[in-house]
């Protein structure tokens, strides 16, 4: 189901797209934007991505709207650091250090949400999991420590359309969102963040390889984690 960009007169919402260079001086607007509930386009440390905050729901549906994307697919969170995870996830169970190891990088962390989790529970409602990230770029994790929340954060694509390493590639885009932010182009290529399941104990499961895979891998078994094989 393709979920439209209409509003209830049935005129397509756009606005005029501001582009700025993603760079600390206009961090403080993109904050501004996120505590509005808008959402952006910013680089990562592997894509460009569509971000909100993630404890906003009509924000989060925006997101979803702009994409195209049906609501069962979920979105992951990016975190400003490390330390900021367990507020909306568990970590407990997890190896002394490995999270340090891991991030911040190009990987995604499947986790538990557990009962503690802050976050909304109209975000990927249903699932017990939340996919988190601490991108290598200095720019987002400014926003998100400014933000004071989670962001929600997606490529910054149509659904099932190639991903962006350039803000061009999303031009058709920009209109919908309140600033776009301008890394140039990202160097990480196409494959996206590695994303690894650790919701079980003693346990990994790559359910992307992206582009760290080998690293990633290398990380969790020098922390004893193994290969969960069981297909459940």
């Amino acid at each position: 189901m393709a979920w439209s960009l209409e509003n209830s007169d049935g005129n397509v919402e756009t606005q005029k797209a501001t582009v700025s260079p993603a760079a600390e001086d206009y961090a403080q607007e993109a904050i501004e934007a996120i505590k509005t509930g808008k959402v952006i386009a910013v680089p990562t440390d592997t894509l460009y991505g569509f971000a909100c905050d993630a404890c906003s729901a009509e924000a989060v549906n925006r997101i979803y709207e702009i994409k195209g994307r049906k609501h069962t697919s979920p979105l992951a969170i990016c975190v400003g650091d490390v330390h900021d995870i367990q507020r909306y996830a568990v970590t407990d169970h997890l190896p002394n250090g490995l999270l340090d190891c891991l991030l911040p990088g190009p990987v995604t962390l499947v986790l538990r949400r557990g009962e503690s989790s802050i976050l909304e529970k109209s975000l990927n409602p249903g699932l017990e999991s939340i996919g988190v990230r601490v991108p290598d770029c200095n720019f987002i994790r400014v926003i998100a420590r400014g933000s004071r929340s989670a962001l929600a954060l997606t490529s910054a694509n149509l659904s099932g359309q190639p991903s962006s390493i350039d803000i061009k590639d999303f031009e058709n885009l920009w209109e919908h969102c309140a600033s776009v932010y301008d890394g140039g182009i990202l160097p990480a290529g196409r494959a996206g963040s590695t994303v690894v399941d650790l919701t079980k104990l003693g346990k990994y499961k790559i359910l992307r390889p992206g582009s760290a895979k080998e690293e990633t891998v290398a990380i969790l078994e020098r922390h004893s984690l193994l290969e969960d094989g069981t297909g459940d």
